[in-house]
């Protein structure tokens, strides 16, 4: 009877650490799979080109991240230049990518989640309020205020944001992001400018407010502040 109960003790558990392997995104077979994306083939990222037509351009992109961006064409005050599989296809497979975020003094990288990565940001110029906020029930806000050198962490995932307290002073920052392909939907231009939009019944009861507003909402112009 021990020696059942054992057995199906470890069964279990074997179990268990297989469906977590499996879970998460997999290993490598190779040094690089460059992304060939001229391919009609559909796979879940980009099939590899012939590892004989690789070059170092592959791994490179002439990206200008220590120049400023112009944040004056955001509505929120923000510029997000992102490099990621689409500008180097030589990340494919490898699980990792970055932005430079440029704030406008009072300039925001408004509430937003990376439905497929966790993010680690570096300010490297000015003052930051960051935060992100937990799933239900609890919801409950980690938020800090950071200075020139300071780093935080926004897990996969989780609704997070980030302002520039400064009136007279803009800001920047650097993150990575621990996928090729991180994403990015902005809660504010997902629920109130959708194509085509939410029903105003179900949004005016979700935020317990009058149809009118929604209809306002919804009417405004959604931009997005990536670039």
């Amino acid at each position: 009877m021990a020696s059942s109960t054992t057995f199906l003790f470890l069964t279990a558990v074997l179990a268990l650490l297989s469906w977590q392997a499996m879970a998460s995104d997999p290993s490598p077979l190779q040094d690089f799979c460059v992304a060939d994306k001229e391919s009609h083939v559909r796979v879940n990222g980009f099939v590899c080109k012939d590892p004989k037509d690789v070059k170092a351009d592959d791994f490179f992109l002439e990206a200008n991240l220590d120049k400023p961006r112009d944040t004056t064409m955001s509505k929120v005050g923000s510029n997000v230049t992102l490099i990621n599989v689409m500008r180097i296809p030589g990340l494919n497979t490898l699980g990792i990518s970055l932005a430079r975020i440029d704030y406008a003094p009072l300039g925001e990288n408004p509430p937003h989640t990376h439905p497929r990565a966790t993010e680690i940001l570096t300010v490297l110029e000015g003052t930051l309020y960051v935060g992100f906020v937990t799933s239900n029930q609890d919801n409950k806000l980690f938020a800090k205020t950071l200075n020139k050198g300071d780093v935080f962490v926004f897990p996969e995932g989780l609704i997070h944001f980030q302002f520039n307290p400064c009136p007279d002073k803009p800001a920047v920052a650097i993150a990575a992001l621990s996928s090729q392909n991180p994403g990015a939907i902005t809660i504010a231009n997902a629920v109130f400018g959708s194509k085509p939009p939410i029903s105003d019944d179900v949004l005016a009861k979700a935020f317990q407010v009058e149809k009118k507003t929604v209809d306002w909402l919804q009417a405004q112009f959604w931009s997005d502040n990536h670039n």
